[in-house]
């Protein structure tokens, strides 16, 4: 029983990614730098790092929305674009969390994992136009990040406590803790 409460809240937190990427690509964002977004799947990344005891849960959600949102309306090179983003934000994520979980709060590893997954889609960009200029958006998105990172942090801030309130869902996440 816990393993199925275990699967419906991994499949939860997938569509929930989602339908937050596919509603965020019908937000228009005409003040940021092109290639700018919102980064509201990010939400789904955060409380799935706060959430789950296990890594491997959390990369297999990422892998899975990615998949599904490329198919959804997306494309191969934004497949490109999402991956290597999300990789390195993912890595910094978990680096900061960790090391410094007494001084980083989930908003300041929210935020510096939208920074790194700009440094990721730049890093690819540079790579598909062979163009290291393409680089010095880097400074424009790495502000637009960290308002967004900021702002998703504060979010997940606020639900992260709603999730563990939840006497079905609490009790599996604690005993996946344990064993």
């Amino acid at each position: 029983m816990k393993q199925t409460r275990n699967l419906v809240y991994l499949s939860l937190l997938v569509v929930m990614a989602l339908v937050l990427s596919l509603v965020e690509r019908s937000i228009p964002v005409p003040f940021m730098t092109p290639g700018a977004k919102l980064g509201l799947a990010n939400l789904v990344t955060v409380l799935a790092l706060y959430s789950l005891p296990k890594k491997k849960d959390v990369v297999m959600i990422i892998v899975v929305r990615l998949i599904l949102t490329s198919i959804f309306g997306g494309s191969v090179s934004g497949l490109m674009y999402g991956a290597m983003g999300a990789l390195l934000s993912f890595l910094s994520m978990i680096f900061i969390k960790e090391t410094l979980k007494d001084k980083v709060s989930i908003i300041g590893v929210s935020a510096a994992g939208a920074v790194f997954h700009n440094i990721g889609q730049v890093l690819v960009s540079m790579w598909v136009v062979q163009n290291v200029g393409v680089a010095l958006y880097l400074p424009f998105l790495s502000i637009a990040g960290i308002v967004t990172g900021i702002f998703v942090g504060l979010a997940a801030n606020y639900v992260i406590t709603y999730i563990y309130s939840l006497p079905m869902l609490r009790e599996v996440l604690e005993s996946e803790r344990t064993a």
